[in-house]
């Protein structure tokens, strides 16, 4: 009785220690997913007096967080964040920002270039419930009049 007891111990620890190996590493069948990081680029455009400045963080194809600025001379400066999605070689964001007291939503869009980031411009729609969006995405000029350069980014 004693033999079938000690048995049936050693089986049942025999058992535990298995699925403990087995649940802590990953089966050969079992794919690992590597969780993509997430890059910081900065840009920024100096236009006779007036400067525009852009950091985005970007994982895969998605603009997890970024903020952009433009302080233009003499005129009042607006800075928000930028929260959007790159499909191909264009960035399509909605700004939120502050300007004159007022919170405001815009969509931008950004065409990649190189190291570069031109700006998007076309007819707005302003619902008026505090969003701007462009009536067409397609009809818009990245005629270059804002060209936003890879800079380092600052700590």
């Amino acid at each position: 009785m004693k033999k079938v007891i000690v048995l049936g111990v050693v089986f049942m620890s025999v058992l535990i220690s298995c699925k403990k190996e087995k649940e802590g590493a990953p089966a050969a069948s079992e794919k690992i997913t590597v969780e993509e990081p997430v890059s910081e680029e900065c840009y920024s455009a100096i236009i006779k007096k007036d400067t525009i400045a852009m950091t985005l963080n970007i994982k895969g194809e998605q603009l997890t967080s970024g903020k952009l600025s433009y302080n233009f001379y003499e005129k009042d400066k607006s800075f928000g964040t930028l929260i959007g999605k790159i499909k191909g070689d264009t960035l399509f964001a909605d700004y939120a920002f502050m300007s004159e007291g007022l919170a405001t939503v815009r969509q931008v869009v950004f065409l990649k270039k190189g190291n570069a980031y031109v700006e998007g411009f076309g007819d707005v729609v302003d619902d008026n419930k505090g969003k701007v969006t462009f009536k067409d995405t397609k009809q818009l000029k990245f005629d270059g009049n804002i060209v936003l350069s890879k800079v380092d980014c600052k700590m």
